[in-house]
């Protein structure tokens, strides 16, 4: 078991996170989540998932889960289309920070973690990013991720996208982040808006060393289900 830090901003695209959390969970490994105050608007929006980041409870963005349980199916109503998980959701590997508490454990490069994901990743963050900021827990882990020289993915959702952003993923790669925007494939058979939406997040999987079986791999003659 692993510790992977997961943190949902402003950008649209609140289901790759939802499937990323997910996938982590059903992987049985530890998930330390953040989101910020525009991350709740897009899940709202999108999702019509009502989050209280006061009161967080993971049951906020599964509320299917009962009240009681430590573990949830490997497929949820809510999110259905998609491939069954091989395992159930280990709802118990959640641990939730505020996006301005920088008591939190992700803010200190002495507590250990495999990688963060921001996913998605606003333009502003990004901006923050590339500029040094750490203005808030999400800026400050991923401050951490860059200076210890561990894993860090920006997932991006914009178009078109200007000089500006782009000179700000530019400086992210330069740091050492991997910028890996939520640009769907379509040669793994995609036909449904969970293939497409399983595809990037099987790409952040692969970064993270997360073993799935998502999609079908190029070059592959079986489908992975």
């Amino acid at each position: 078991m692993s510790n992977y830090v997961v943190a949902v901003t402003g950008a649209s695209g609140a289901i790759y996170a939802v499937r990323l959390l997910q996938v982590l969970m059903s992987a049985g490994e530890s998930v330390h989540l953040c989101i910020s105050n525009s991350g709740v608007q897009v899940l709202g929006t999108e999702l019509g998932l009502m989050v209280d980041l006061r009161r967080f409870s993971i049951r906020q963005l599964f509320p299917q889960v009962p009240e009681d349980a430590v573990e949830a199916p490997a497929e949820l109503p809510l999110y259905g289309g998609f491939r069954p998980l091989p395992n159930p959701m280990r709802l118990d590997r959640l641990k939730y920070h505020r996006f301005d508490d920088f008591s939190a454990g992700i803010a200190s490069g002495s507590f250990l973690t495999r990688g963060m994901v921001i996913c998605p990743c606003s333009m502003g963050t990004l901006a923050s990013l590339a500029g040094g900021h750490s203005e808030n827990l999400i800026q400050r882990a991923a401050d951490v991720h860059l200076k210890e020289r561990r894993k860090l993915i920006v997932v991006p959702r914009e178009t078109p996208i200007s000089s500006i952003q782009l000179d700000n993923m530019r400086r992210l790669a330069e740091a050492g982040a991997v910028v890996l925007p939520a640009m769907p494939g379509y040669y793994h058979g995609a036909q449904t808006i969970p293939d497409l939406v399983d595809f990037v997040v099987a790409r952040i999987a692969d970064q993270l060393g997360v073993e799935h079986r998502l999609m079908k791999r190029w070059g592959t003659a079986a489908d992975p289900a």
